[in-house]
């Protein structure tokens, strides 16, 4: 009986499995030298062996992943993929979501930053 369950199940995870598995080949190797610089920055050695940055490569690419999936399936009903749906998937682990707020607003005080830089260019540019 427990045979039966288990088939379907795992025939689903292979199907699953199997589209990023093929992704990952493609991907593999493009985020290699932030890793390395984010390991190093968490205690790693400052040039870790290939294969520990590939496997961290590859935890971090199905996290990104599934984070993905699980906004979409979230925002299925709007039909549109917004920030707040990452956030509400993140809601309870309280150390992600607040660091995830922090870099928003960060990003929201450059954007402002940069709109008033780019308004004083045009003035001086004006000017002349």
């Amino acid at each position: 009986m427990s045979n039966s369950t288990a088939g379907p199940s795992s025939k689903a995870k292979v199907g699953q499995s199997q589209p990023s598995e093929a992704s990952l080949k493609r991907k593999r190797g493009m985020f290699q030298k932030e890793l390395q610089h984010m390991m190093y920055g968490f205690g790693d050695d400052p040039n870790p062996l290939p294969e520990t940055v590939s496997l961290v490569e590859d935890i971090v690419v199905e996290y990104v992943t599934d984070m993905v999936h699980k906004a979409q399936d979230v925002a299925t009903k709007r039909g549109k993929l917004l920030t707040e749906d990452f956030l509400f998937l993140i809601r309870k682990d309280l150390p992600k979501l607040n660091r995830c707020t922090e870099l928003l607003s960060m990003n929201e005080e450059l954007k402002q930053a940069r709109k008033a830089f780019e308004v004083d260019e045009e003035k001086l540019a004006s000017a002349d």
